[in-house]
């Protein structure tokens, strides 16, 4: 089995999780940490046994000490970052949100196209087992009329913003707020099911710091449509449901579908949950190293397709509610 050296830029608590997660794959190689401060960069690679770091983003992509790189920078810099490794033949692995807006992911795509390199967004529930599940259960329930995903949860930072602290979790410059932090983990599963929705109707609650906090959105289908509920300011305990005529598939935990569980029209319910390894992102990072040891440029599961389309939805929803990013005006 090949090793696939991998590089990582960004060093905070998602890099943490991912390479707790990433630490278990075959063929996975942490090789190089990039960070602008070459003190926290040496501080990050000492952790994890690392010897090569970084401060010029520019030289770790064209080094060739890596072969692919995991980006979990600010939203707005996922484009730029990942563009400069694509075009120096390095695979890249990209958190959601994917971009800051259609045009970015679209360029993301054309460069990976053109430099026959791997591009994957990082949206792990789509690898989980318990989505699998999910899709391999659908047609027990009949012909699909709705679909609701909720995740509300109160941010750790919203109490200093509240007290004038404006930390990064509500910074417009940096294209995030509760839809491209939260509501993504609703949009995307539902896309990746149900695909492209007809048109969409967004509603949100915008903070003076100019992103939002909270907000819902109706996604239109031919026969069904999809109600997404996500805030960064208040807590839901509720679970998501796709609902059929013949019964409703119940997930606990949109963002790790922990469980899932059958409920048909006559009552009976089926525990449908499978084990999933805690460290989670243990099967996005497994599905990006397969997919190079065996030279596939494009997940089969997390396509282009959906993550043209998730951005696409949540671009038309910030419209409406008036959300626009110094990224959308470059």
């Amino acid at each position: 089995m090949i090793n696939i050296r991998v590089g990582v830029v960004g060093t905070n608590n998602i890099t943490d999780w991912f390479l707790s997660g990433a630490k278990d794959v075959e063929g996975f190689k942490l090789a190089a940490v990039y960070s602008r401060s070459e003190s926290k960069a040496r501080e990050y690679a000492n952790k994890y046994g690392v010897k090569d770091i970084f401060t010029n983003l520019e030289e770790m992509a064209k080094s060739d000490l890596i072969d692919a790189v995991y980006i979990a920078t600010p939203n707005s810099l996922h484009s730029e970052q990942s563009i400069l490794f694509l075009e120096n033949k390095k695979h890249v692995l990209c958190e959601k949100a994917f971009g800051s807006n259609l045009k970015e992911v679209e360029a993301m795509i054309k460069s990976a196209k053109e430099n026959k390199v791997l591009l994957m967004e990082a949206m792990k529930t789509t690898m989980l087992p318990n989505f699998q599940v999910v899709k391999e259960n659908l047609h027990r329930i009949g012909k699909v009329r709705k679909c609701s995903a909720s995740f509300c949860q109160y941010s750790s930072r919203y109490d200093k913003y509240k007290n004038g602290e404006v930390l990064n979790a509500f910074k417009p410059e940096l294209s995030n707020g509760a839809l491209m932090d939260i509501g993504v983990y609703c949009i995307e599963p539902i896309i990746n099911l149900f695909g492209k929705p007809k048109s969409i109707k967004a509603n949100g609650l915008m903070l003076e710091s100019g992103v939002d906090g909270s907000g819902s959105i109706i996604l239109d289908y031919e026969d069904m449509d999809g109600v997404v509920m996500f805030s960064k300011i208040s807590n839901s305990y509720l679970p998501s449901e796709i609902q059929g005529e013949d019964g409703s598939i119940i997930i606990e935990k949109i963002n790790t579908f922990s469980k899932v569980k059958l409920i048909l029209k006559n009552g009976e319910e089926i525990d449908l949950s499978k084990q999933q390894v805690d460290d989670d992102m243990y099967y996005e990072a497994k599905e990006f190293i397969s997919l190079i040891q065996n030279k596939e440029l494009e997940s089969k599961v997390n396509t282009f397709e959906t993550s043209i389309n998730t951005i696409a939805v949540m671009d038309e929803a910030r419209r409406q509610i008036g959300l626009v990013y110094p990224a959308d005006k470059k």
